[in-house]
This record gives C-alpha cells, structure tokens and sequence, in this order.
C-alpha cells in the first residue's frame, strides 16, 4: 500500500506537498488583499499602507523564508 497512486497518479506525500503550496499561497494572497482592504478602508495613507503591510506581512515572510533556507541547506 505505500507508495500506491491514490488521487491523480499522485501519492499521498506528493498529493500534501502539492496541497500545501497551492493552498497556502492562495491564502497569503488572500492576506494581502485583507491587508490592502484594512489600508484603504482606514484611509491609512501611502506611509501607513506600508507600514501596515510591513507588520501585518512579517508572518508569511518568515514563513516563506523558511522554505527558501530549507532548500539552500538542503533539508527538504
């Protein structure tokens, strides 16, 4: 059973692994539009929708920095 085509010819690491990049980059898109709604809506300003860009943002930053590192040091 390990290793059997379950979905798509994919097995289920490859199937999570596809998943979690789709998904998650959907919802950092999502994010940013949440983000740049708060700043209009508040009428924040260029300087203020940067910044809250800036701090709102910081979590998926380091999240997609830490896909980036793990593939330099080749920890995948």
């Amino acid at each position: 059973m390990k290793g059997d085509a379950i979905l798509f010819g994919l097995t289920v690491a490859e199937f999570e692994e596809i998943s979690l990049k789709v998904c998650f980059t959907a919802l950092i898109l999502y994010m940013l539009f949440i983000i740049g709604n708060l700043a209009r809506e508040s009428k924040a300003g260029k300087y203020g929708t940067v910044w809250m860009f800036m701090a709102l943002g910081l979590g998926f930053v380091g999240f997609i920095a830490k896909g980036f590192i793990a593939r330099i040091l080749g920890i995948e």
